[in-house]
C-alpha cells in the first residue's frame, strides 16, 4: 500500500478502559507515529443497549491524560446509519445478504447441538432458502429478523497478517454471520469494516481475538468493492493465573490508576513493552517510544501482567519527575504537614523513595509531626544501642555548629562504635522506622530541637525495656 499509514483505535464505549484495550490504542499510536502516519479515534456505539455516554467521556479523559492524541475524530459510528442503510441495500440488490427471523432462542439450541455432537458452533442456513414469500409472510406477521451475510462456499479467505503472516480460512468453516441487528442497528462486524475502508484506515492493529472476525471482514469489503486493510493481530494479555487478564485477576481500569496515583509516563512505558520487545530498559518520553516501536517486535506468545513491572515503570516515572511535578502528585496527601516554605525541601528528601504518591504521607508525619509510633523491631536496636548512646548524641546537638556528619563522626570518636551501629539507632530514634530517605536531609527538616526530644524518647525506651 502507497497511502500513508492510518491506524486507528474504536473502542466501544461499553464500559471503562482497561489495558487491554489501551494497548490496542497505544500500538496503533505509537506504530503510526513511528512511520510519520495519522491516528484516527472512532467511537463504535451501534450497540444502544450497551453504550452510554459516561464510559464515552471516559475514553476521551483517559487518552487526554496518557498523552495519545489523535489527528481525525472522534468520529461516532451512531452517527453514521445512513451510511450503513447505503451499503446494505447494495448488498440486498446484489443478492450477498438475506434475513433470518430465527429466534436467540432458536440460535441457542442449535448451538447447544452442534457442540454436543463435536461440531463447530455455526449458523446452519437456516432461513438462507426462504422463497421471496416466506420472507413477506413473516415480516407482514410482525416478526423481527436480523441481516445476515452469504458466505459463498468453497473458498479460501488468504491475507497476510503483519504481525503473524499469512492466514488462511476456509469459508465453509465461517458460516453465514449477522451484520444488522433486529433494531436495524449496525453489528461490529459490518460497521468497523465499513468504517475501516471509508477513512482511509491503511492498518489495524488489534488483539487477536478478532482474528476470525477479519475473514467475513474481507468478505464484505470484497463483496462492496471497497479497500481492504492491513490487518495485524496480537496475542491478548493474561492475568498471573494465565488466564485472559479481567477484573478478577488483577486488572484495573485507567480511571482506577490514575486515581490511585500512577503516571502517564510509567503506563506507557510498561504497556509498551507489554508482548513488544524493546532493549532499552530506560524510561522513555511518548516520542522514544515511538522510534523504538517496532511490528517485527511484537511477541507471538501472550504477555503476562505484571503490577511488579508496572510499579517498576511508576517508580522511574516518579523518580524522573521535576521537584515541582512531584510535590504537585504528593500534594494532596501531605499537605496537612508539609509547610509550604518547606515543600520542595521535603521533595527533595523522599522522591528516590517514592513508588505512589501516598507512599510520601508517612514520611511527612515523621518529620513534621509531632509523635512517633515505635515497632518491636525499633524498639529492639534503642534497647541495644543503650541509654548512654543517646545522651551523647543529645549532649553534642547543644552545639549549633552541629549537623549530621560531624554528628557521626563526633558519636564514632566517643562511642567507638562505626557503621550500622550508630546509623540503625539515629535512625530509629528520629524516625521510628530502619530504612528510608537520607537521615541528614530528614535532621535538615525536622530540626535540631525535634531531634533532640526524640532521641531524649529514644534514651528513655533503651533505660526501660
Amino acid at each position: 500500500m502507497n497511502n500513508p499509514v492510518k491506524t486507528r483505535f474504536a473502542p466501544s464505549p461499553t464500559g471503562l478502559m482497561h489495558f487491554g484495550n489501551l494497548r490496542t490504542a497505544l500500538f496503533n499510536y505509537l506504530y503510526a507515529k513511528c512511520v510519520g502516519g495519522s491516528f484516527l479515534l472512532r467511537i463504535e456505539d451501534t450497540d444502544i443497549n450497551r453504550s452510554e455516554k459516561q464510559y464515552c467521556d471516559a475514553i476521551l479523559t483517559d487518552l487526554h491524560w496518557l498523552g495519545i492524541a489523535w489527528q481525525e475524530g472522534p468520529y461516532y459510528q451512531s452517527e453514521r446509519q445512513a451510511i450503513y442503510d447505503e451499503y446494505y441495500q447494495n448488498l440486498e440488490r446484489n443478492g450477498r445478504v438475506y434475513p433470518c427471523f430465527c429466534t436467540e432462542e432458536q440460535l441457542a439450541i442449535t448451538r447447544k447441538v452442534q457442540l454436543a455432537t463435536g461440531q463447530p458452533p455455526r449458523y446452519p442456513g437456516t432461513c438462507r432458502g426462504l422463497s421471496n414469500e416466506s420472507i413477506e409472510f413473516k415480516k407482514a406477521q410482525g416478526l423481527p429478523f436480523t441481516l445476515r451475510f452469504e458466505v459463498p462456499k468453497n473458498e479460501v479467505v488468504e491475507f497476510e497478517d503483519i504481525i503473524k503472516g499469512v492466514q488462511r480460512f476456509e469459508t465453509d468453516h465461517i458460516g453465514d454471520f449477522i451484520i444488522r441487528r433486529n433494531d436495524g442497528s449496525a453489528s461490529f462486524m459490518f460497521c468497523n469494516a465499513i468504517d475501516d475502508a471509508l477513512m482511509g484506515v491503511t492498518h489495524a492493529l488489534r488483539g487477536d481475538d478478532h482474528l476470525t472476525n477479519t475473514p467475513r471482514q474481507i468478505l464484505i469489503l470484497k463483496a462492496l468493492n471497497l479497500p481492504i486493510v492491513c490487518y495485524g493481530h496480537f496475542p491478548t494479555i493474561l492475568g498471573p493465573d494465565s488466564r485472559p487478564l479481567s477484573k478478577r485477576n488483577g486488572s484495573r481500569s485507567i480511571q482506577e490508576l490514575r486515581e490511585a496515583g500512577y503516571l502517564p509516563l510509567g503506563i506507557l512505558n510498561y504497556l509498551s513493552r507489554l508482548g513488544h520487545h524493546d532493549p532499552d530498559m530506560h524510561l522513555l518520553d511518548c516520542e522514544a517510544l515511538c522510534q523504538h516501536f517496532n511490528l517485527e517486535h511484537i511477541s507471538h506468545a501472550p504477555a503476562h501482567y505484571d503490577v511488579a513491572q508496572l510499579n517498576y515503570w511508576q517508580k522511574e516515572a516518579m523518580h524522573q519527575s521535576t521537584k515541582e511535578e512531584c510535590w504537585q502528585l504528593i500534594m494532596p496527601y501531605v499537605a496537612e504537614w508539609v509547610p509550604k516554605s518547606s515543600a520542595l525541601s521535603f521533595v527533595e528528601v523522599v522522591q528516590p523513595n517514592l513508588i505512589m504518591p501516598t507512599d510520601a504521607t508517612p514520611w511527612a508525619k515523621i518529620i513534621f509531626g509531632e509523635t512517633l509510633s515505635y515497632k518491636e523491631e525499633v524498639l529492639e536496636i534503642m534497647h541495644a544501642a543503650k541509654t548512654e548512646f543517646f545522651q551523647t548524641a543529645i549532649r553534642l546537638l547543644e552545639d549549633p555548629e552541629m549537623n549530621f556528619q560531624l554528628l557521626v563522626s563526633r558519636l564514632q570518636q566517643e562511642t567507638g562504635r562505626k557503621g550500622r551501629d550508630i546509623f540503625f539507632p539515629l535512625r530509629a530514634a528520629l524516625t521510628a522506622e530502619l530504612h528510608g530517605p537520607e537521615l541528614a536531609k530528614m535532621l535538615d527538616l525536622m530540626g535540631i530541637e525535634k531531634a533532640r526530644t526524640r532521641l531524649a524518647k529514644a534514651a528513655q525506651y533503651a533505660e526501660s525495656l
